[in-house]
């Protein structure tokens, strides 16, 4: 664990962070300074002047202002504010103008989780990966509404907006995973859009980047789903123990007589789960919000193929454990 933060700031793991932190301390302190010196001096003159009986009142002598002391209370502070107006605005360039050999990954925010496209034509939901030390430019949009992305330890924040591009970049110092969040309220599950920053060696990425367009091959249907169930945050809002939660549970839904928000019912078959995926806003479930998005042009159609087997698998791995328990009564009426 970084242990290299300090009480106001988290660790500086990117190659900006140090020039903000050092902004950020230049204004903190300049301000306990100055709030120091006027509540100080506030104090000591009122305590020093205070009306007295029987004393003359200072303004009786005709000292009304001093020139010298009005002159040094509004030049320095002149300076203090060029001072930081200068240095945020190069910080601020830094942080804006993108180096030409920059990575460049899409990213795209919608409610209520984060995709990223790469060069390389894969995608991941939830988890950017990239490698250290190198220049990384985020292209990103909304699908819906405001969000906004921000990697504490790298001192990126910028907000996502729906159709229009914003453009940031930063480049990671330290490998590791960092935390990613969305920092501008975008509904219900706003608490929820939270993903990660795993910033790995340049051999390590390039090995990442060939298995990228993750196929699922040597593996099972079933179990490419459930792996898809949680790589592309499936898991966020539909839970496989029977809660509730934003959607409705996985668990013994595939054949289910599910019903609708328009008052009719439908029987969850592979074709009510494409659609549901690919349209969630066509049949919504009675009792939900219509708060899916759509996965059209995120997930493959082996993907999607995949997602219906591992739903379909845990209404038969049910059916097992109800028919182990069966047995189990059995045997235990036999003894």
């Amino acid at each position: 664990m970084d242990t290299t933060g300090t009480f106001w700031m988290p660790p500086a793991n990117s190659t900006i962070a140090s020039e903000v932190d050092a902004l950020f301390y230049f204004i903190l302190y300049a301000s306990i300074i100055i709030f120091a010196l006027v509540v100080g001096l506030s104090a000591y003159f009122a305590i020093k002047y205070k009306r007295r009986d029987g004393v003359e009142a200072i303004n009786s002598k005709g000292l009304d202002h001093n020139v010298k002391l009005e002159i040094f209370w509004t030049v320095v502070p002149l300076i203090l504010v060029m001072i930081v107006f200068v240095w945020g605005f190069q910080t601020y360039m830094k942080i804006n103008v993108v180096p030409k050999d920059a990575y460049e990954i899409k990213v795209t925010g919608q409610k209520w989780f984060w995709s990223f496209d790469y060069p390389e034509g894969g995608n991941s939901v939830n988890e950017i990966v990239v490698p250290v030390n190198k220049p990384i430019k985020l292209l990103m949009d909304s699908k819906d509404v405001v969000h906004s992305f921000f990697v504490p330890e790298f001192r990126v924040k910028m907000d996502v907006l729906p159709n229009r591009y914003s453009i940031t970049w930063f480049e990671a110092t330290q490998v590791g995973e960092y935390n990613l969040f969305c920092t501008e309220f975008c509904g219900k599950g706003h608490s929820e859009m939270v993903g990660k920053v795993k910033v790995v060696s340049e051999e390590e990425f390039e090995k990442w980047s060939e298995d990228l367009a993750f196929s699922g091959e040597g593996m099972t249907l079933k179990d490419f789903g459930a792996k898809l169930y949680v790589s592309k945050a499936c898991v966020t809002c539909h839970k496989i123990d029977g809660t509730n939660s934003t959607g409705p549970p996985w668990n013994n839904l595939f054949g289910k007589e599910e019903h609708l928000s328009d008052g009719t019912s439908v029987i969850v078959d592979e074709n009510y789960i494409r659609e549901s995926i690919l349209n969630p806003m066509a049949k919504i479930t009675a009792g939900y919000q219509a708060v899916m998005p759509t996965f059209q042009g995120i997930l493959k159609d082996k993907q999607i193929d995949a997602l219906i087997a591992y739903i379909k698998s845990l209404q038969e791995d049910k059916s097992l454990i109800q028919d182990e328990s069966s047995q189990e009564d059995e045997s235990l009426k036999n003894e």
